[in-house]
């Protein structure tokens, strides 16, 4: 034992030198960390720091879109994300699972609950290496109520993440208008919205916003320490948009369109509503449509057609020739010209009126309400001169896009090289231009000459303080004409709707002077325009009450389904959209109808005795109209007899001393017809209804006592059908083409 002892005190000597260099090695390395801070050049503050801080993000909410009396179109709502637990690390207590542990049947019961099949679920939740799997578009925007079904299963690693989802409460509403956002994922696998059409689209940026984030120091398991320190940073969330739409109106839009697209069944549905006064868009639309919630029927219906299509617009483009003609004066109401064809220079092809033959020598406002072509190709041509009608289509900003806050917006494509694309122009054809700017143009004719630019965004307003960050004014873009020729343009399009022969009878409305043009538009197609009563755009421009006009209505109808051979019959389903729009529109603003006024006087002078010049200009004075019967120089007779009232725009029949002639009384009512019957004592045989097309007894013929006055009658479709037969009777090929249509070269 004495042999080994120095050899072990030998060996704990060393052990005693080698513990002591390490415990040496192990202070200087601790108190080198503790002056420098740092281990390795990494300064441990900032690695504690990395390791117990947490950063969380603040979502920023989109913007809410909202009408203009602040009802919500489009809004963020609450909404949540399907997740599911795969790592089984999760799980501490085998009692109380927190991964997914029955792939099968987890996967048959979400399939009751989301869109996706069974298998493709449990594929999912059957995938090697992930912690844990999301389920894609079917798994995003699961509402509360869902999220609620699903917890009430208790299934073992299925949680949910809140998340937030654009709503859109209206359905189809001024879809193309409002447009749609969409969910995008991010490389750090976050989602944020993005607008993809209309406004959602043009106003992304502003409707945003931006996020916020806190930070705050937590435990090694991410819980916030109690004592530690927080920094937040609130997020600023996006912009309200308002717009000027009215909820109202809208619906009174959307509702008309869908009966007369399921009525009708056209290709296509253009509608809007304005107010001429400050440009303000009221409401607009078209179909087909789509949800913006969930894309149903987007593919049928990707473009705004009132702003980014343009095509001929028809006979609506005649009211702007028109107001042209008006403001530079050479436009005379009573002027006769030969209607039927026209052409503009010898070796160009003839342009033909929508009846293909005419209606003989007649006025220029017969030509406004008949929707002659010839009137207003002899119009751009004789009166304006081509020159100066170019000028008029720049005022009225057909060249150029209106700037209305919608994106991809068109502009017009004027076709105006030769002289037959300058006259086609003149009535609708070849010229292509967008609805809205056809809107815009009217305006100037609706306010006494000032043209208004077209909005559809009333004012931006910051969504947390309630200021508002931008407004809209109105914005005079011109003056094409004056205040006195926008009246008298009025007046002109008013008799379009109110005279036995204008081609507006159908948008007579109960209690409202209404003033506008109708429109048959050419359809190109392959070689050629489409043919057939079905293959038109039928459209209608209108503006009431027409002495002052408060709304001005767009209504376009592609190709309707319709039976008959008559063009004339496109204005029924215009007729059902516009109708209702504008009157229950008017209704709604509190527009009191329209006061009829009576003659002014309550009742009837008596006549008989007085000079026919005299007593003709006793009634003229009084806006009465006298039909004087005979070439004698004394009044022996009257109807209606003295002291009766009298009706508005009734006639009062002459009798004179001498040898008794009968008048022309085409376009007369039965009524006025009577009287002439009564006071000559003829025997009246009067077939049909609506108004005298034909009398056999000539005008200027002697009427004898006793003799048989026949007369037919017919309404004003009635009519319209009567020419379109004899059109086909005198085989004229170009009979026809609609009422915008021409032969070129």
């Amino acid at each position: 034992m004495n042999k080994k002892q120095p050899y072990m005190n030998a060996g704990a000597a060393i052990l005693f030198v080698i513990f002591g260099l390490l415990f040496f090695v192990l202070l200087v390395r601790y108190f080198s960390i503790q002056i420098s801070g740092e281990v390795v050049g990494e300064p441990l503050a900032a690695k504690a720091q990395q390791k117990y801080s947490r950063e969380g993000t603040l979502q920023a909410a989109r913007g809410n879109i909202l009408d203009r009396n602040g009802e919500v179109v489009a809004e963020d709502t609450a909404a949540y994300k399907l997740v599911a637990i795969l790592d089984k690390s999760m799980t501490t207590d085998k009692k109380k699972p927190r991964h997914v542990k029955d792939p099968e049947k987890t996967a048959r019961e979400l399939a009751k609950y989301i869109k996706m099949d069974e298998s493709e679920i449990y594929s999912i939740l059957t995938k090697k290496g992930r912690f844990q799997v999301e389920f894609g578009k079917a798994g995003r925007d699961i509402t509360h109520e869902t999220k609620k079904k699903i917890e009430s299963l208790k299934l073992p690693g299925i949680v949910f993440t809140r998340d937030a989802k654009r709503f859109y409460p209206n359905g189809i509403f001024a879809s193309h208008v409002v447009g749609y956002a969409d969910r995008i994922e991010q490389e750090n696998s976050t989602y944020k919205t993005e607008g993809k059409m209309g406004i959602e689209k043009a106003f992304n940026e502003e409707l945003t916003g931006k996020n916020g984030k806190i930070n705050y120091e937590s435990d090694l398991w991410g819980y916030i320490l109690p004592d530690g320190k927080e920094k937040v940073t609130p997020a600023r969330n996006g912009d309200d948009i308002y717009l000027t739409i009215d909820k109202k109106i809208q619906t009174f839009l959307e509702d008309a369109m869908d009966k007369a697209a399921a009525q009708y069944k056209p290709k296509k549905i253009i509608a809007i509503v304005a107010d001429p006064k400050t440009g303000d868009i009221l409401a607009m639309g078209q179909r087909p449509s789509f949800h913006p919630s969930s894309k149903q029927g987007i593919k049928d219906s990707w473009h705004n057609e009132a702003i980014e299509t343009s095509f001929e617009p028809g006979s609506t483009m005649k009211i702007f020739t028109l107001a042209a003609a008006v403001q530079e004066g050479v436009f005379n109401p009573d002027e006769v010209y030969q209607s039927g064809s026209y052409r503009v220079t010898e070796r160009s092809q003839a342009i033909h009126d929508h009846n293909g033959y005419g209606w003989g020598p007649i006025t220029y406002l017969e030509g406004v309400q008949r929707s002659s072509n010839v009137a207003f190709a002899k119009i751009a041509n004789e009166k304006l001169g081509f020159e100066k009608f170019r000028e008029y289509l720049s005022k009225f900003g057909f060249d150029k896009p209106t700037g209305i806050e919608l994106p991809d917006e068109t502009s017009g494509k004027i076709r105006y090289t030769y002289p037959i694309e300058k006259i086609t122009t003149a009535y609708g054809q070849g010229t292509a231009i967008t609805p809205i700017q056809q809107i815009q143009a009217a305006t100037a004719i609706a306010n006494d000459g000032k043209m208004v630019r077209p909005h559809v965004v009333k004012k931006i307003v910051n969504h947390d303080t309630g200021e508002t960050v931008k407004e809209t004014g109105v914005e005079v873009v011109s003056q094409p004409i004056s205040a006195e020729t926008a009246k008298t343009v009025r007046d002109y399009l008013e008799t379009v709707v109110t005279a036995p022969k204008g081609t507006g009878g159908r948008y007579q409305i109960e209690g409202y002077s209404v003033a506008g043009k109708t429109g048959t538009a050419n359809i190109p197609g392959p070689g050629g325009y489409l043919k057939g009563v079905n293959n038109y755009l039928y459209s209608f421009l209108g503006m009431a009450p027409a002495d002052d006009p408060k709304l001005i209505v767009y209504v376009a109808v592609q190709q309707p389904e319709l039976e008959g051979a008559d063009t004339n019959i496109g204005a029924i389903p215009v007729s059902a959209i516009f109708n209702p729009i504008m009157k229950n529109s008017l209704h709604y603003l509190n527009i009191q109808p329209s006061v009829v006024q009576k003659t002014s006087i309550n009742k009837l002078d008596k006549l008989t005795g007085l000079n026919v010049t005299e007593a003709v200009k006793t009634l003229t004075d009084k806006g009465i109209e006298a039909v004087v019967l005979g070439n004698g120089t004394e009044v022996t007779g009257q109807v209606p007899k003295a002291g009766t009232n009298l009706l508005e725009g009734e006639k009062v029949i002459l009798k004179t001393n001498g040898e008794l002639t009968a008048p022309d009384m085409t376009g007369w009512s039965l009524r006025d017809v009577m009287k002439v019957s009564n006071i000559a004592q003829l025997k009246l045989n009067a077939k049909g209804k609506g108004y005298v097309v034909q009398q056999n007894i000539k005008p200027k013929a002697l009427l004898n006592k006793g003799d048989f006055l026949i007369v037919d009658m017919k309404t004003p479709e009635e009519q319209w059908d009567a020419e379109a037969t004899a059109q086909e009777q005198v085989g004229n090929t170009e009979g026809e083409k609609n009422e915008d249509e021409v032969v070129q070269d």
